[in-house]
């Protein structure tokens, strides 16, 4: 005979043949709102095994033989052009977990890629070693403990000390080694964890109005929620209150909104099991604080909840079986509960009496939407906008990220991304083919950069580099548009146009009017330029290290940057041109911020004060300095020098491997090379192998302390009042370098003229760069040429096709007279190529 469940307030979970009924609910009313529904395995393994016996006979009626929603329990909600059907519901208190992609904890991921999940998998393994290592120590440590107390006479005393002490000394030596492994690989990982890939669900080819996760190995699944958890906890701790006894006290006041997402974990002996949970897309921390009253844990309710961690009275309870039905998980809460409520030998702590006004919670579950290959965007900025305006304070770094993609948004809504990003780039090869949704998911990091390829010229291939250099001006393009040049002066009042994309930024950041931007609005936007950047690093540094490369000039006028592409900046320094390197600079700068050892940080206190408080370096200082040592006759640095740091410096992040020394041995840190070993920085992938004189990688890694040794502070300092012209002149270069000009220099005050075989290197060095320069113009202009062609072709077939009359002559004769033009232009061109020809033989 089976026993009566006992009653309580704790739900006990419908059956399948309601969760089928639900199922054909949700799909009908979806097919009348005109929306598209979750998969319908999502709905049946997900959704109902989260509601009551009697809440699903409650949302769900039957309308013309059809089973449909009742029309209270749905909404519709409209984000920009895409609409959301959510369901409205009291779903169990333990059945929803936190999303992963919590806005609040966004700054604590890093870029996904393959190498950073296998680097997780790594990690997990080095935590046992770390755990068996600390084990295997305190038993040695016991061991030798043992020893020591044993009695004096014994003659072997002695020896088993010795032994003793020589398994402790080894055991101490093992855990110092998986620690340090650990830390290797921390440090490789940027101190965070890779963002969790999820992608909209599919079912017969289509997608569908549900996430799912890309498979992960069990371990990995469990760490990476975990880590979620524990930073979502973290953040939590800011509230002014104590969130689980208030929902302990008075329950969960508001309504907090869900998705339906699948977890899909391959096992150790193969097998793989796709759990479908709820997510809490809003009130993260609260779904958070719930399990926690509950006493469940987020992991294995995403991975699989072991038997003994819902005991039930008379088994079985079995530690080893792993839960992965939620509605036998949610029963076995359910049932201890309401037995543990209904005896009087319960204590008031116990969890089922603090969890009686959660046992049930009102929560919105989107059941459809009209795009669902944009649903986690939507429910991003659905959940942006709740925190945006809620009354839990931001951590700084997830306040400006949530609000540049706000910003992100706001041009996209208007319809001026395109024209923005057409305009910004105009070497672009295909800009008009932009694919908006993926951009905007590109720029906002959360998704690849591989869309932005169009945006690059013709010449130049897509790679790492180049893409995460185009999101780099893309950004601060968004940042800092640029605003029509103001017209001439009439000595009457004028109202300054600043143009289409301006006035989006204003509304968006709600900022003062473009005649009272001061230095505070310009320290704002580069602190939100700073936040979007580092979301493209793995090692994420300080965003205040920024500060200062944006000024009040650059928020009114715009960011005005070189359009050149990083390829022809590369070929321009190669070739001699300083305003090509100094634009190059000014590109590798987020590079050199966020690099495993960076190379630019904060700014601290005044460079004055350095006799104090020791020497003080802004960040517009060291890319001054970067950028002076180019043209300044420095020292230890060279062209080829610069050239290569700069490529080294541009292609790190993209690094997998820990960078080698030329003799193939491990590398040191400059700053650390008279460190003892362990006392040393780890090598990870991203490191920069600093070079010599020739361009050529040295055993050291760069660090602060080199770039600060090669690029003193005075370099890139101002010249004061009161300082010399000839240190003026110098860009406030040291006495040193003054000293080792020629004599004549020194006595008459003149230059002297340059040696003509210095001049001859120079120019046999710049050469070939200068070559494959104008190959790119001329590439370039021919592809312009025949793009020309092919429209005007397509033109004058559509009018013979439509029978339009032609153009009037004089518009006709003025294109021509521009095409002449062109023509003769590119014909003396090609007689000046000539002449280099034969100059090229002569050398």
């Amino acid at each position: 005979m089976a026993n009566k469940r006992p009653d309580g307030v704790y739900p006990y979970i419908g059956t399948e043949v309601w969760g089928e009924r639900l199922a054909d609910a949700i799909e009908n009313t979806c097919a009348q709102e005109g929306v598209i529904s979750p998969p319908r395995s999502a709905i049946i393994e997900g959704l109902a095994t989260a509601l009551g016996d009697t809440e699903i006979k409650k949302i769900v009626a039957t309308s013309r033989g059809k089973k449909v929603l009742i029309p209270s329990a749905s909404r519709v909600v409209q984000s920009g052009n895409d609409k959301v059907l959510l369901l409205l519901s009291d779903v169990h208190g333990g059945a929803v977990v936190p999303w992963d992609l919590n806005d609040r904890t966004v700054s604590s991921w890093s870029p996904p890629s393959p190498e950073a999940t296998q680097r997780v998998a790594d990690l997990v393994a080095a935590e046992v070693d770390v755990e068996n290592a600390e084990k295997a120590r305190k038993l040695t440590e016991k061991e030798r403990d043992t020893r020591r107390r044993a009695p004096g006479d014994d003659p072997h005393a002695a020896a088993a000390l010795a032994a003793a002490e020589e398994k402790y000394a080894q055991a101490t030596k093992r855990l110092r080694e998986a620690e340090r492994a650990k830390t290797a690989l921390l440090a490789a990982l940027g101190q965070r964890r890779p963002r969790p890939v999820v992608r909209a669900a599919e079912e017969d080819g289509e997608h569908r109005a549900a996430l799912v996760l890309a498979e992960q190995p069990y371990d990995v699944a469990f760490h990476i929620h975990r880590y979620a958890v524990e930073n979502l906890r973290r953040s939590g701790k800011t509230r002014g209150y104590d969130l689980a006894e208030s929902l302990v006290a008075a329950g969960q006041l508001s309504r907090g909104m869900s998705v339906l997402q699948q977890w899909q974990v391959t096992h150790a002996d193969g097998s793989a099991s796709r759990l479908w949970r709820m997510a809490a897309v809003t009130a993260n921390n609260r779904a958070l604080a719930r399990l926690d009253v509950f006493g469940l844990r987020s992991e294995y309710l995403v991975t699989g909840m072991p038997q003994s961690a819902v005991p039930l009275p008379k088994g079985p309870n079995d530690p080893a079986v792993l839960l992965r039905s939620q509605r036998e998980i949610l029963n076995r809460v359910s049932h201890a509960f309401n037995e543990a409520g209904a005896s009087e030998a319960t204590e008031p702590d116990h969890n089922a009496v603090r969890a009686m006004k959660i046992a049930t919670v009102q929560t919105e579950i989107v059941i459809g939407c009209s795009n669902p290959a944009a649903l986690e965007h939507v429910l991003r900025a659905l959940n942006v906008n709740d925190h945006l305006r809620g009354i839990q304070p931001y951590a700084e770094d997830a306040r400006l990220i949530a609000l540049f993609a706000t910003l992100v948004d706001a041009y996209a809504t208007n319809g001026k991304l395109g024209p923005i990003l057409t305009d910004a780039f105009p070497t672009a090869q295909n800009a008009e083919l932009l694919d908006l949704d993926r951009v905007r998911d590109a720029l906002t990091a959360n998704g690849p950069l591989d869309p932005l390829a169009r945006l690059l010229p013709s010449d130049e291939k897509p790679s790492s580099a180049a893409l995460r250099d185009i999101a780099i001006r893309a950004i601060t393009t968004l940042v800092f548009p640029d605003v029509p040049p103001a017209g001439p002066q009439t000595g009457k009042r004028q109202v300054r146009d600043t143009g289409p994309y301006w006035p989006l930024v204003r509304a968006t950041l709600q900022e003062v009017p473009w005649s009272q931007i001061r230095s505070k609005t310009a320290e704002a936007r580069t602190r939100l330029w700073s936040a979007a950047i580092a979301q493209l690093f793995v090692h994420r540094a300080n965003i205040l290290s920024a500060l200062g490369l944006f000024g009040v000039t650059e928020t009114k006028e715009g960011s005005g940057q070189d359009p050149r592409p990083l390829k022809d900046l590369l070929l321009g320094a190669e070739a001699g041109d300083a305003t090509a390197w100094a634009a190059l600079v000014r590109r590798m700068a987020p590079a050199l911020i966020h690099a495993p050892e960076p190379l630019i940080t904060p700014g601290q206190g005044s460079e004055a004060g350095e006799g104090r408080q020791g020497v003080r370096r802004t960040p517009t200082n060291a890319l001054a300095a970067l950028t002076l040592a180019y043209t300044e006759n420095m020292p230890g640095v060279s062209r080829e020098l610069l050239l290569a740091f700069a490529r080294s410096v541009l292609e790190h992040p993209d690094a997998t491997e820990a960078p080698e020394a030329p003799g193939g041995e491990l590398p040191v840190c400059y700053g650390e090379k008279h460190w003892s070993e362990e006392d040393r920085t780890p090598i990870v992938p991203g490191m920069v192998l600093a070079p010599d004189l020739n361009g050529n990688a040295t055993s050291f890694v760069a660090d602060k302390a080199w770039f600060d040794h090669l690029f003193p502070v005075d370099l890139g300092r101002a010249p004061r009042a009161g300082d010399s012209d000839s240190d003026a002149n110098s860009g406030g270069t040291t006495s040193e370098n003054t000293s080792q000009l020629d004599g004549t220099t020194a006595l008459h005050g003149q230059v002297p003229p340059p040696d003509p075989r210095d001049r001859l290197t120079e120019l046999r060095r710049d050469l070939p760069a200068r070559i494959e320069l104008a190959e790119g113009h001329y590439q370039r202009a021919a592809e312009a040429a025949n793009t020309l062609l092919t429209h005007f072709d397509e033109a004058r077939r559509l009018r013979s096709q439509l029978g339009e009359e032609a153009l009037p002559a004089d518009q006709r004769i003025q294109w021509m007279e521009h095409l002449a033009s062109a023509r003769k232009t590119a014909q003396d061109s090609a007689t000046v190529l000539s002449q280099v020809e034969a100059l090229i033989l002569q050398l």
